[in-house]
């Protein structure tokens, strides 16, 4: 029997060197799988199936639309576009960018919501970038492919959380004061997330550099598809503001141990222990 008086320290574990969810792999298993499938085939039936899957603004304004050929599809294709664009890509450089920021960011989010709230979060975070850039392009009959928006959105959520830990975005790497990589059970609200000068810093140079990337002479700088930096806004936006909604974890209502503003509760440990 454990000896309760024992002031032995258990001895720390550390974290697995892959510590990827399941959620994140199985995420990356479709995209790459969709990618497989879709550059096995010619090249008309590739452009049948940006035609058919991807986000085209110009289907949801029928003045436009009626001087268009008839999008493949019909009404349906409506509903289903929002979400299956996010599954197609420009090609293996566009997937694979967007596979590091999606280990990046999506692997803390699914660690903290789990997969089902996970999965909910991530498309509609592409959802609402698709809707954002058919509010502002109606119509545009340029398709709109990627993963970029629901990505963006997982970096807004992520924001909200990851720099609790000690140093920027320190819930990264896998364990942070010894809390998983979720970020254990401390969680702010949007107005006091938005009071950390860490998560200000970051939502400014994500919107920066999208701006910079997306809407001057440099958005070609990366190769000829543009950058929809908008529909990258609308889901960030998302991500940011309303993930406290699929947050499991709760804000101390005392505000003492937990809260954002007290750092780590130490225990009995003196403040020399304390990591700032």
């Amino acid at each position: 029997m454990a000896d309760p008086y024992s002031s032995e320290i258990p001895p720390r574990r550390e974290p697995p060197a892959f510590n990827v969810p399941g959620a994140v792999l199985l995420l990356l298993v479709l995209l790459f799988g969709v990618q497989i499938i879709v550059m096995s085939l010619s090249w008309e039936q590739q452009e049948q199936i940006i035609l058919l899957f991807s986000l085209i603004p110009a289907r949801y304004l029928s003045d436009i639309a009626v001087l268009q050929p008839a999008f493949p599809g019909g009404a349906g294709a409506d509903f289903w576009t929002p979400l299956t664009y996010t599954f197609l890509h420009g090609g293996w450089e566009h997937l694979i960018v967007n596979s590091v920021w999606l280990l990046a960011f999506g692997s803390p989010i699914a660690q903290r919501l789990g997969a089902t709230r996970f999965f909910l979060f991530y498309f509609l975070c592409g959802i609402a970038g698709a809707l954002l850039h058919v509010l502002l392009y109606p119509g545009s009959n340029i398709p709109v492919i990627g993963a970029s928006a629901a990505i963006s959105g997982l970096m807004g959520g992520a924001a909200r959380f990851v720099f609790l830990a000690d140093g920027p975005l320190g819930a990264l790497g896998g364990r942070a004061n010894g809390r998983p990589m979720g970020g254990g059970a401390r969680r702010t609200g949007i107005v006091t997330a938005l009071k950390d000068r860490r998560t200000l810093i970051f939502v400014g140079i994500w919107i920066g550099l999208n701006f910079l990337f997306g809407a001057t002479a440099l958005s070609g700088v990366f190769g000829a598809a543009q950058i929809a930096w908008e529909a990258h806004l609308g889901g960030f936006l998302f991500g940011l503001l309303v993930f406290g909604l699929f947050d499991p974890l709760q804000i101390s209502p005392s505000g003492g141990p937990g809260n954002v503003g007290y750092g780590e509760w130490l225990g009995d440990q003196g403040p020399e222990n304390r990591s700032e």
